[in-house]
Parts: structure tokens; C-alpha cells; sequence
């Protein structure tokens, strides 16, 4: 992979996923997609838009992955980059996850 001066390189490898889940931040809900997934984190696109912040903790819950926690990394135009606060479950939760459900998604051609 290739380093830009500055950014900070990438530590896990992502699989493109579709998984629907329910993303919970304080008070507020929404449905999301999980369009990224790796060992160390995921990315989200919102249904609705609901106040975050980098640097808040969320909870995820989905019928593949079970219930997550993790960090809000950045937040642009719907999408939301988190990382998961590591723990014994989380680590098996996402393990058994790539073990049993994951097959890579094919990119959907546009015209």
C-alpha cells in the first residue's frame, strides 16, 4: 500500500460487505449499511442523517455481527468510518463473521 506523506497507513485489510444494522449514538437511531469491513473496523452509509462526532462511541447491532462498540473515526456526507473498541467478543464476533457469512461482494456495474 502506498503511504501519503503524513496519512497514517491502513493496518487491516477491508472487505466490501452489505450488511444492514441499527447504529446507536446517544439518543438517536438509525438504520445503516456496512458497505467496509476489516478486523479493526468498518464503514457505514447512514439512511438518515443523525448527529455524530469523531471521537463518540456508537453501538451497532446486526444480525451478522451481533452488537458492536466502537469509536466514530470521521463522518462525511453519510458515511461514517468507526473503530471498534477491541475485546475478547468483539474479536470473535467479527472472526466468526468473515468464518460463516462473508462472501466478497461483486461491484454493481453503472451506466
Amino acid at each position: 500500500m502506498l503511504q501519503i506523506k503524513d496519512m497514517p497507513v491502513r493496518a487491516s485489510d477491508r472487505s466490501k460487505v452489505r450488511i444492514f444494522a441499527t447504529v446507536k449514538v446517544m439518543h438517536e437511531t438509525s438504520r445503516a449499511r456496512v458497505v467496509d469491513l476489516s478486523a479493526s473496523g468498518m464503514a457505514l452509509d447512514m439512511e438518515k442523517p443523525i448527529k455524530i462526532l469523531p471521537g463518540q462511541i456508537v453501538t451497532i447491532e446486526s444480525e451478522e455481527l451481533g452488537r458492536l462498540t466502537a469509536t466514530v473515526r470521521w463522518y462525511n456526507n453519510g458515511r461514517v468510518g468507526l473503530q471498534y473498541k477491541l475485546n475478547t467478543n468483539s474479536l470473535a464476533q467479527i472472526s466468526s463473521y468473515f468464518r460463516f457469512f462473508h462472501e466478497e461482494v461483486k461491484p454493481v456495474m453503472r451506466r
